[in-house]
């Protein structure tokens, strides 16, 4: 006899994209417009970009604010005179840090470790979680590398089978996951935003469903977290990761991890001293503690301090509150509709009609996929070109005339061709 058949469970409650990103569906009328939120007027003179350079690409690389750029200033002349370093400033500014970041994503601080990379993260989550023969790891399809290669590696350790999760023409992202989602699933690794064109993942209606199912949820949410509010709330991830340097603004190599309460005494990947109990105190690092700095800490990386770059970090964090995520959210969607319905007028379609706010992604004539992103940057305009999408990703720099010019130079990069 064959494996039993896998039990159906009960379908969850009808969730919409719009519970779980905090934001009204494409098709929804506030009744009241000033319960939205505002948009924000364009910010380019925070930013240093040239008037010539149309930069839709928030999604691979931010550009720094000024006020970084003068943070890590003021960090560089501190750090080329240590002895004005003190002993608390080896924790404050890193706690500050995690603090900011919580408070943005809406999370508990105890909850954050600061991770160099979504790599790290996902490791960390990996090493804490276990599956078997029989049990199943979804990923979505055209995953980012690191999502894929931690899981897959997972699966060979454990044994588990590693499924990849494929969209049909029309269906949502939410939907596909759903369909695969059952009692055999240990791990559902999913993307809050998918990365090649801004397909929206309904986390919530997921989360629901994996709850029911026993199974851990794992959440990328480096293309949405600082762009688009997320009510984590609801979704009550395992694990979650974030990069700082595109929607966050921030540097390379400060991350962050999220861990739910129920998993803060896990195993770390690495031992270090600060992320031990009474490391504040110097003079007692000799005297070996077997516990743990409270919460996550314990899976904060080695050298977390980062003197030349935390401030940085923190100047990015201070001004996407001073913004209100949901006010950039809003102003990002007014720009990406525009340019939705302009290339949409030159005979260009979307790869994501659910797409999320701050993103999208275009479908390139096959000919013109390994030509476009060249000709866009000699008309200087600059994008990235992700799977089968050329996929464009403004930010609060982003005026009409980038657009105009995006557009102008889709029409001449492509050549009138519609995509197949």
């Amino acid at each position: 006899m064959g494996p039993p058949a896998p039990r159906r469970l009960a379908e969850p409650a009808s969730i919409v994209v719009g519970d779980t990103y905090r934001m009204p569906p494409p098709d929804h009328h506030t009744a009241d417009p000033a319960a939205s939120p505002r948009p924000l007027p364009v910010q380019r003179e925070l930013f240093d970009i040239p008037d010539d350079v149309a930069y839709f690409n928030c999604a691979s690389l931010a550009p720094t604010l000024w006020a970084s750029r003068e943070a890590a200033a003021a960090a560089l002349a501190r750090r080329a005179q240590p002895w004005r370093i003190s002993g608390a400033d080896w924790f404050t500014e890193a706690e500050e840090r995690r603090s900011l970041f919580a408070r943005l994503a809406g999370l508990d601080p105890e909850g954050v470790a600061l991770v160099p990379a979504t790599s790290y993260g996902l490791a960390v989550a990996a090493a804490n979680l276990d599956a078997g023969p029989g049990r199943r790891v979804l990923v979505l399809a055209d995953d980012y590398p690191s999502n894929r290669y931690t899981w897959q590696r997972f699966a060979g350790r454990t044994g588990a089978t590693l499924v990849t999760v494929e969209r049909r023409d029309g269906q949502r992202w939410g939907e596909a996951v759903l369909e695969e989602l059952d009692e055999r699933t240990a791990v559902v690794a999913v993307l809050a935003t998918h990365w090649t064109d801004g397909g929206a993942v309904d986390l919530a209606a997921v989360a629901a469903r994996a709850r029911q199912a026993g199974a851990a949820l794992v959440v990328d949410a480096s293309q949405a977290l600082g762009a688009l509010p997320l009510d984590l709330d609801a979704v009550r991830p395992d694990f979650l990761v974030s990069v700082g340097y595109k929607w966050l603004l921030g540097p390379f190599a400060l991350g962050y991890l999220y861990v739910a309460e129920g998993r803060r005494d896990g195993v770390p990947l690495e031992e270090n001293w600060i992320s031990r109990l009474g490391s504040e105190d110097f003079s007692a690092l000799v005297d070996y503690q077997d516990r743990y700095q409270p919460g996550a800490r314990r899976f904060d990386v080695g050298q977390r301090t980062h003197f030349e770059t935390t401030p940085m970090a923190v100047a990015a964090l201070r001004q996407l509150l001073d913004w209100e995520v949901g006010r950039v959210a809003a102003t990002l969607g007014q720009v990406t509709g525009r340019i939705q319905r302009e290339v949409e007028a030159i005979g260009l379609r979307l790869t994501s009609a659910d797409r999320v706010p701050h993103m999208l992604g275009i479908a390139l004539p096959d000919r013109t996929q390994r030509t476009v992103a060249a000709a866009l940057a000699d008309a200087g305009v600059y994008a990235g070109v992700r799977g089968a999408s050329l996929r464009v990703s403004p930010h609060l720099w982003t005026t009409d005339q980038d657009v105009e010019r995006l557009v102008d130079a889709l029409t001449k990069a492509t050549n009138g061709m519609v995509a197949s």
